[in-house]
C-alpha cells in the first residue's frame, strides 16, 4: 500500500538553519559583521568592483597586466574586509590591527604592479631586492586570503609544489636565487598568478557571477523548483524527483556544489523525509544533483569557459558535448530514486498541492536571459562577456514583469555587491590554482609526473585513467569548481593527452572527477552538508550519493576509451545509437546498484545488470548487441520470478 502524506512543497523545510549549515560546510559563509556606516562603506567598495569589472571586461584597452595586477590587489582587499582569519571568531565592525596592515601591505603589492607595470615589463630579469620582496608579500596576501575564504586543502597541494621547486626542483644552487626566479616567475609574469585561471576569471567569470545574482533575484530558483513539482511531484517518490530536477537546473548557475545543496535541500530535504525516503538517502539525493549541476551545461558552474580557453575550442564546442554525459548522469540519479519509491512503495504529492502548470508556463519569461545567453555565445554572434553583460540586462529587465521579484533599485545594488562577494573566492582560488600551474611548469615537474604514471600504467590506458581519477579526487577534495578545474587541467589532463587521449575527452575526464570529490568520502562536503539538513549520518549519505552519482564514475572512462559518447570523429547515425543505448545502460547499472526491479534481486541478478550496463554505455556495436542480450535475459528473469511469486 503506498504511503499517503500531507507534503506541501511550498512550505516544507522551512525550520532549516541554512545560514549555520552553510557556515559548517563553506568557508565562503563565515564572514565579518558590518553594520552602519561601516556596512556602507563595504558595501560601496563591493558595487565598484563589480561595476569596475564590467567596464574593464567590456571597454579597457590598457595592458592585460594592468588589468590583472588591479583586479587581484582588489580581490585581496576585499578578501581581508570580508573574512576574519578564524571561523566565527567575529565582533560587530571590528578588524584587528594585523588585519589592516596584511591587507594594506597585500592590496598595495598588487598595486605596485599595477602603476608600474610599463617599466617592469620592460625592465627584463633584472629585479631589485625590494621588488621580490613586494612579490613575496603579494603571494603571502593572496595564501592569507585563500585560507580564509576556501580553506586548506588547496593551500597543501600549492604548499607542496612549492616546497618542491625551492627545495628540490630548481637548479640554481643557491637558495636566495631559487627564491628570486620562484618569486619573479610567479609574481611578475604570466606564467604563475596571473596565467590562464586568473585571466580566465577577470575576463569571463566574473561577469557570470554578477549575471548569476541578478537572475537569482529575478526568483529562478523559485521558479525552476516550482517546474520540477509540477513535471514530477505527483510521481511515486515525487520530491526526489523534485530534488533531481531542480538540483540540475540550479546548480548549473551557482558553481557551488555545497551551495547548491543547502540551498535547493533546505525544501527538497524535508519534502522526501515526509514522503518515506530515509534521511541518509534523502540527503544523498540532493548532494548528488547538485554536484551534478556543475556538469549541467549550459553554464557548467563557470567551468565551461575556463575549459574552453585551455583547449582552444569555441564554447559552443563545449556546450554540445557535455549534454549526453550530463543526461546520462541525471538519468541514473532519476531511475534510482524512481526504484527507491517504488522498492518503499512511496506515493508521490496530492496533486491539489502542487503548483498548476499553466500558472507557471506564464512566468516562462524568466527563462529568457539564460536562452539567449547560450545563443549569443554558442552562435558567435557576439565575445561572452559581451553576451553575459546583455543577459543582465535582459534579467533586469524580465523581472519587471515578476511582480514578486522586480529588481529594484535596491536589489540591482544588491546584486552587484554579492557579485564582488562572490567573486572573492573563485579569484583567490584561481590565483593559488597559477601558482601550483607556474610551479610545475618553471620545474618540470609536470613531464616527471606524465612519466611516472605511464610508467606504472605500463602504457595501460585504463591504469593511466585510474590513477589519474584518484589524483583528481584527492586534489579535487574542497576545492571550489573553477579553481578544482584550473588544477586538473594543469596537472592531470597532460597525463591523458600523453596517453593518445584527445584533448576534450581528457579536459572532461579530469573535470567530472575533479567535481565528483564534493560527495566522495572522505572529504564529501556536499555530502555533509546534505546530511546536516536531513539529520543523517554524514558518511552513510556520502556513500548513498556516490552509488547514486555511479554514472559520473563510468561515463568518464568511456569517452576516454571511445570519444564517440563526446561526440567526437562520429556520425550522426551512431550519435543516436549511442543516445539511446547509452540510456538503456545507465538503467542497467542503476537497477543493478539499487538492486530491485519489481522484486528484490539476487546478487547474480544485480551483477548481470551492472555488466550490461557498463557494456551498453561502451559505444560498440559488439558491446551493445551483448549489452541488449544480457539485460533483456535479466529483466525478463525478474518478471518471471515476480510472476511465480504472484501465482
Amino acid at each position: 500500500m503506498a504511503k499517503e502524506k500531507n507534503i506541501n512543497p511550498s512550505t516544507s523545510g522551512i525550520e532549516t538553519d541554512v545560514g549555520s549549515i552553510m557556515k559548517k560546510y563553506d568557508r565562503e559563509s563565515n564572514q565579518r559583521i558590518w553594520t552602519g556606516k561601516a556596512k556602507i562603506t563595504v558595501r560601496v567598495i563591493m558595487i565598484a568592483f563589480s561595476l569596475w569589472c564590467v567596464y574593464v571586461t567590456l571597454f579597457a584597452t590598457f595592458l592585460e597586466e594592468i588589468r590583472l595586477t588591479s583586479f587581484m590587489a582588489l580581490v585581496i582587499l576585499m578578501g581581508f574586509l570580508i573574512y576574519p582569519a578564524k571561523k566565527n571568531n567575529v565582533r560587530e565592525n571590528y578588524m584587528p590591527w594585523y588585519d589592516v596592515v596584511m591587507m594594506a601591505l597585500g592590496t598595495g603589492s598588487f598595486l605596485y604592479f599595477t602603476f608600474n607595470a610599463n617599466g617592469i615589463i620592460q625592465q627584463g630579469t633584472k629585479f631589485e631586492a625590494y621588488q621580490i620582496v613586494i612579490g613575496i608579500i603579494g603571494i603571502l596576501a593572496l595564501i592569507e586570503v585563500t585560507r580564509r575564504c576556501v580553506g586548506i586543502p588547496i593551500l597543501c597541494v600549492a604548499g607542496f609544489f612549492i616546497l618542491y621547486a625551492l627545495f628540490y626542483g630548481l637548479t640554481n644552487p643557491d637558495f636566495f636565487g631559487r627564491v628570486k626566479y620562484f618569486v619573479r616567475n610567479l609574481f611578475y609574469t604570466k606564467t604563475g598568478i596571473f596565467s590562464t585561471p586568473v585571466d580566465v576569471c577577470s575576463k569571463y567569470i566574473v561577469i557570470f557571477i554578477i549575471f548569476g545574482a541578478f537572475l537569482e533575484r529575478t526568483g529562478i530558483s523559485e521558479f525552476f523548483i516550482q517546474l520540477a513539482n509540477s513535471a514530477a511531484g505527483k510521481y511515486s517518490g515525487g520530491p526526489a524527483k523534485v530534488a533531481v530536477i531542480s538540483s540540475a537546473l540550479c546548480g548549473m548557475v551557482s558553481g557551488s556544489s555545497v551551495g547548491n545543496t543547502v540551498t535547493t535541500g533546505s525544501v527538497t530535504i524535508p519534502m522526501m523525509k515526509d514522503t518515506g525516503y530515509k534521511p541518509e538517502f534523502a540527503g544523498a539525493v540532493e548532494a548528488a544533483a547538485s554536484t551534478g549541476g556543475q556538469i549541467m551545461p549550459p553554464i557548467m558552474g563557470a567551468a565551461a569557459f575556463l575549459m574552453a580557453d585551455f583547449i582552444g575550442v569555441p564554447y559552443s564546442s563545449i556546450l554540445g558535448r557535455a549534454i549526453l554525459p550530463a543526461v546520462l548522469f541525471f538519468a541514473g540519479i532519476f531511475i534510482t530514486v524512481h526504484l527507491e519509491a517504488k522498492r518503499l512503495g512511496l506515493s508521490g504529492i496530492p496533486k491539489e498541492k502542487l503548483p498548476q502548470l499553466k500558472q507557471l508556463l506564464k512566468r516562462i519569461y524568466l527563462l529568457l536571459p539564460l536562452v539567449m545567453l547560450v545563443v549569443w555565445v554558442s552562435g558567435n554572434f557576439m565575445t561572452m562577456q559581451r553576451a553575459a553583460s546583455f543577459a543582465i540586462i535582459l534579467a533586469i529587465i524580465v523581472s519587471l514583469f515578476n511582480k514578486g521579484n522586480r529588481i529594484t533599485p535596491k536589489k540591482f545594488f544588491d546584486a552587484l555587491e554579492a557579485g564582488g562577494k562572490s567573486t572573492i573566492t573563485v579569484a583567490a582560488a584561481c590565483g593559488v590554482a597559477g601558482i601550483i600551474s607556474g610551479a610545475i611548469t618553471m620545474t618540470g615537474l609536470a613531464n616527471e609526473l606524465i612519466n611516472a604514471i605511464i610508467s606504472v600504467a605500463n602504457n595501460h590506458l585504463i591504469i593511466a585513467l585510474f590513477l589519474t581519477m584518484l589524483c583528481c579526487i584527492v586534489l579535487g577534495m574542497g576545492v571550489p569548481t573553477t579553481a578544482n578545474y584550473c588544477i586538473m587541467a594543469a596537472t592531470c589532463a597532460p597525463i591523458l593527452i600523453r596517453m593518445g587521449v584527445p584533448a576534450l575527452a581528457a579536459h572532461f575526464f579530469v573535470f567530472y572527477f575533479g567535481i565528483v570529490a564534493d560527495i566522495t568520502p572522505p572529504v564529501a562536503l556536499a555530502a555533509y552538508a546534505g546530511s546536516a539538513i536531513a539529520k543523517s549520518n554524514p558518511m552513510k549519505t556520502a556513500f548513498n550519493a556516490s552509488r547514486l552519482a555511479i554514472a559520473v564514475f563510468i561515463v568518464p572512462y568511456v569517452f576516454c576509451l571511445s570519444p564517440a559518447l563526446l561526440i567526437i570523429d562520429t556520425t550522426p547515425l551512431e550519435v543516436t545509437r549511442i543516445v539511446i543505448t547509452s540510456l538503456i545502460g545507465i538503467f542497467g547499472v542503476s537497477a543493478g546498484l539499487e538492486g530491485y526491479l519489481k522484486r528484490e534481486m539476487n546478487i547474480l541478478i544485480r551483477l548481470l545488470f551492472i555488466a550490461s550496463g557498463v557494456l551498453l554505455i561502451i559505444p560498440s556495436v559488439v558491446t551493445d548487441v551483448i549489452g541488449i542480450v544480457l539485460i533483456a535475459g535479466a529483466i525478463a528473469f525478474q518478471y518471471l520470478i515476480k510472476k511465480e511469486k504472484s501465482v
